[in-house]
């Protein structure tokens, strides 16, 4: 049944082969040999199979934890230098007709308020993300064909990308939303989106036929094939995720690599980002009720394991997550973190008071923007605001052919400079103003092309001086 290249659910995600995979991973994970086997070849940083990669995951010999976790640092290194891109999500609706038992938006809980944004209500978010610096978002909405067709998405987009206030404009806009046809899709693509992200929750068929019990995402292998559509719809970063508490971690850690498999193995490219959610508590959710929970040294031997597996994809772990736990996970793999983030309809521009908040889960990361920029920086990485590569249309093939080359630094390194000093100059707090120029000058120096570094230095002027949106 198992086959990479078969376009169908079950067939690409078989879970026989998930399953003997898993006993492959339980009866070699003391087999010292093969795991210094795949260390080396994971040295290399072209990546592992989903089976290899499993057998790490699942080796409990302290010393090779230590060399699996320090090589997961290494690669990050290698691939994404100090760099960490930031987001945020923006909620446009939390109307939904599926029934998801983890979703505090599914159709039977009737006391969260229900709530659509108006383009109006949408242009008063933007304009307050914008005034926090953002310039990157993740949108995201329920599946309702009445209250949330594609045309109102549709319209969403045009609307934030038409915003300039100020210095602000949010030059990226990326997609959370429920599994859709190719020709939505193409509308999509046709928008001028980034990345199309769809969580799989769990790739467990029985699980997930069991987590969805009515709606339109009950279906299993429509919501699986998703990516498939996207792709064949023009989309060429396409964004996976599970979300970590409902199934074996096992399970859904081999199947994820498999989907990202692939979509190599048929359209040349990998997944463009793999997100780390775990479930959280909300309103009329208790995670207690699910019985597959993971402590914080699991899900971070989970983010390295990712991190070796596929390490020309962008990892993204949200304020879902603490403070403390976020940091652990820069360093073994994520290159993307939300900031400053709400995860209510409407939660920016005028937040409604607590009782009545319609979030879809619990923050855990409440600092504000400016204070995530200081804190990266003190940490000794670079805040990056950079989209670059979708503005020159270094998206797809095109952004992984120089992503696996180790090359993006010749962009994303400059880049990452000049739109934190656009930040700064534009948004930033007396503290973290001083804190990033320190860290810009530092950074500059790092810049082994003197003519890259040149452009830099002179564009840095320009951007002091007013001008904006320079980039390689």
């Amino acid at each position: 049944m198992y086959n990479p290249k078969s376009t169908k659910a079950e067939e690409f995600i078989s879970d026989e082969e998930v399953l003997e995979s898993l006993k492959y991973a339980e009866e070699n994970k003391n087999n010292v040999e093969l795991i210094d086997k795949i260390l080396e070849k994971a040295r290399l940083g072209k990546g592992l199979t989903h089976r290899e990669a499993v057998v790490l995951l699942d080796c409990n010999i302290e010393e090779k934890n230590k060399e699996i976790l320090a090589l997961a640092e290494k690669i990050k290194k290698d691939y994404y230098g100090n760099r960490i891109v930031l987001f945020a999500p923006l909620y446009l609706s939390n109307y939904c007709v599926n029934g998801c038992v983890y979703c505090p938006y599914h159709a039977k809980n009737k006391h969260i308020p229900r709530r659509k944004l108006t383009q109006e209500e949408i242009k008063q978010e933007v304009i307050a993300l914008q005034d926090m610096g953002h310039k990157r978002l993740a949108i995201e909405s329920g599946e309702d064909p009445v209250n949330n067709p594609i045309e109102y998405i549709l319209e969403s987009i045009k609307t934030i990308y038409s915003i300039k206030h100020k210095n602000g404009a949010i030059r990226r806009v990326n997609v959370n939303i429920a599994a859709t046809t190719v020709e939505n899709y193409r509308k999509l693509h046709e928008a001028g989106i980034g990345t199309y992200i769809l969580f799989q929750e769990t790739y467990n068929k029985k699980s997930y036929e069991e987590l969805h019990p009515t709606g339109p995402k009950h279906n299993y292998a429509y919501h699986t094939e998703a990516m498939d559509r996207a792709m064949q719809g023009g989309i060429d970063d396409v964004g996976l995720g599970v979300l970590y508490g409902l199934e074996s971690y096992r399970y859904e850690f081999t199947a994820l690599l498999m989907h990202a498999e692939h979509l190599e193995a048929v359209y040349g490219v990998g997944p463009h980002t793999i997100s780390l959610p775990r479930i959280k508590k909300a309103d009329d959710i208790d995670p207690d009720e699910f019985d597959n929970g993971i402590d914080d040294d699991t899900f971070a031997k989970i983010a390295a394991c990712i991190r070796i597996a596929v390490p020309y994809t962008g990892m993204i772990i949200s304020t879902r997550e603490s403070e403390k736990c976020r940091e652990r996970m820069l360093h073994l793999g994520v290159s993307q973190i939300s900031g400053g983030s709400k995860t209510s309809v409407g939660g920016y521009f005028n937040p409604m008071p607590e009782k009545e908040e319609s979030a879809q889960f619990d923050v855990s990361d409440r600092r504000s923007l400016d204070e995530v920029v200081k804190w990266l920086m003190e940490l000794g990485y670079l805040p990056s605001f950079c989209t670059a590569c979708y503005g020159s249309g270094r998206t797809g093939d095109r952004f992984m052919e120089i992503c696996k080359h180790q090359q993006i630094h010749n962009f994303c390194h400059p880049n990452a400079i000049m739109t934190l000093k656009e930040y700064l100059e534009d948004y930033a707090s007396p503290e973290t103003r001083a804190v990033g120029e320190k860290l810009i000058e530092k950074e500059v120096q790092t810049l082994e092309n003197p003519d890259i570094k040149s452009v830099v230095e002179k564009d840095l002027v320009k951007i002091h001086a007013g001008e904006r949106d320079f980039k390689f």
